[in-house]
């Protein structure tokens, strides 16, 4: 059983789609370093690349041509500023030539070089193979796919045996939610707790909470930008920017020039209700809008679903528990880490294989356990409130208008925060020994949906809203 961190769940990247974007950028990494390790890169003198299946159906909407240039530039989407992404690929179109990863000027017209078809690969719905011709006349050849959340393989699964033994060198090896509560009754651990003791097997402390600091920061970072951008969205679609209007109408006139200003100002706001109601989907709203702009943004577990954590979270601080900190931040991620690694290892978190209750359905689960535990819950508790969110995802289809991640995606975020806040209440008001479901169960039924799913549901463009809804609509 693969091994998954944390860090592996929760990834910083360049919106707009973890499976979309994210993938077929890191694809094209993984693929330069394996001509430097074959010592073939010096050698390169033309490179093609094809996507196929669901990549290719919405690879436009998703700004796949766009990811593929940049990786084979040399960009990483964890550092690159995001105002240079959109010069660099315009020079790459107007120059008809690309600096492969940075140090060999190479022709390359994206109209040609990059070919999209629509036909699917048998081993996952999003595969991309890299072709480079060789100053010897030879043709290299490697297949990628991207499996959702950022997670790049080949067919092969090289890694599987590395992947094997640190799953093995974890002190608590978990691969469902039985094993998981084992460790915490056997321990008298909570779930942050087991989490932790095996990021300890691969980091040091520091490291740990460094990375830990890097994932919040972005993530309060990416809210902050999008309380604070109006406007319309790229794309065609001409969605409007909603958090900046929710955002005005909300705050209250206490003075904030940072971030974590804005956070303590807006612990001193009203409330009610409705407000909190409005505060969490403005929350959701503003990262999935700066994802949506092929902005800075947290893989959670994927790009799609990427506002749902950060928005359960702040509604933690800025609502429930105002003295709440770093220690409060780092439990929480730890603990929607875990809970999304069970479902990557039992189902799927990728769109294309499962529909939005992979993407959706899992950030809305992983939200509700690692609020449970904040709340005071009970390991059991967590995964029952973990599994409540996701029952009530089960059978979400992905049907994104004109491949892109904006409608209905970004709206979803918003109501994915509020279900894992509502289930993160049933649980702990709750007796996890009267549940009916367990967390394993609904794990397992998620993945048979998704099996079961019509293709033109899995992140096509082909069915839904995405048929129902014309481009003219709009």
């Amino acid at each position: 059983m693969e091994s998954i961190s944390t860090f592996d769940m929760l990834k910083i990247g360049v919106g707009p789609s973890s499976s979309h974007t994210l993938g077929p950028w890191r694809a094209a990494e993984k693929w330069i370093k394996e001509l430097h390790a074959n010592e073939n890169f010096i050698d390169v003198v033309e490179i093609n690349v094809s996507i196929y299946g669901s990549l290719s159906l919405t690879g436009k909407g998703h700004a796949t041509d766009y990811a593929v240039m940049l990786g084979l530039s040399g960009q990483d989407p964890e550092y690159i500023p995001i105002e240079h992404i959109s010069s660099i690929v315009k020079r790459i179109k107007e120059e008809q030539k690309i600096e492969f990863d940075g140090k060999l000027t190479l022709s390359f017209n994206p109209d040609k070089n990059i070919i999209f078809k629509k036909e699917f690969l048998p081993f996952h719905a999003n595969g991309m193979t890299f072709e480079a011709l060789l100053n010897t006349g030879k043709k290299i050849k490697n297949t990628y796919y991207s499996i959702g959340g950022g997670f790049v393989v080949k067919e092969e699964r090289k890694r599987a045996k590395k992947n094997l033994e640190i799953f093995k060198a974890f002190p608590f090896p978990v691969t469902n939610g039985v094993e998981l509560l084992a460790f915490c009754a056997k321990e008298q651990k909570t779930v942050s707790e087991i989490v932790l003791e095996n990021e300890r097997s691969l980091r040091t402390d520091a490291e740990i909470d460094h990375e830990l600091h890097r994932i919040w920061d972005t993530m309060l970072e990416c809210m902050y930008t999008g309380c604070h951008t109006e406007g319309s969205l790229p794309g065609g679609l001409n969605v409007r920017r909603r958090a900046f209007d929710m955002h005005l109408k909300l705050k209250d006139s206490e003075p904030y020039t940072t971030p974590q200003e804005w956070l303590s100002a807006i612990r001193k706001t009203e409330v009610k209700f409705r407000q909190i109601l409005q505060w969490v989907s403005c929350f959701a709203l503003a990262v999935n809008e700066v994802n949506a702009s092929l902005g800075r943004v947290v893989t959670a577990p994927t790009n799609g679903s990427a506002g749902v954590i950060p928005a359960v979270l702040m509604y933690y601080l800025v609502i429930e528990d105002h003295t709440a900190g770093f220690e409060d931040i780092k439990k929480f991620l730890l603990v929607s880490g875990e809970i999304g690694s069970i479902f990557k290892k039992g189902a799927t978190i990728s769109a294309a294989m499962g529909g939005c209750q992979a993407e959706i359905g899992v950030s809305s689960a992983m939200a509700a356990g690692a609020l449970t535990e904040l709340l005071g819950g009970t390991p059991e508790q967590v995964l029952m409130a973990a599994e409540i969110a996701m029952e009530h995802h089960l059978g979400l289809t992905c049907d994104p208008i004109g491949g892109l991640v904006q409608i209905p995606c970004i709206e979803r975020n918003s109501m994915g925060a509020i279900k894992a806040i509502n289930a993160a209440e049933l649980a702990l008001g709750s007796d996890p020994k009267d549940a009916k479901v367990p967390l394993d169960k609904v794990v397992q039924t998620m993945w048979e949906t998704a099996k079961d799913m019509n293709s033109k549901y899995k992140e096509t463009s082909e069915g839904g809203l995405a048929v129902g809804v014309f481009l003219s609509d709009c």
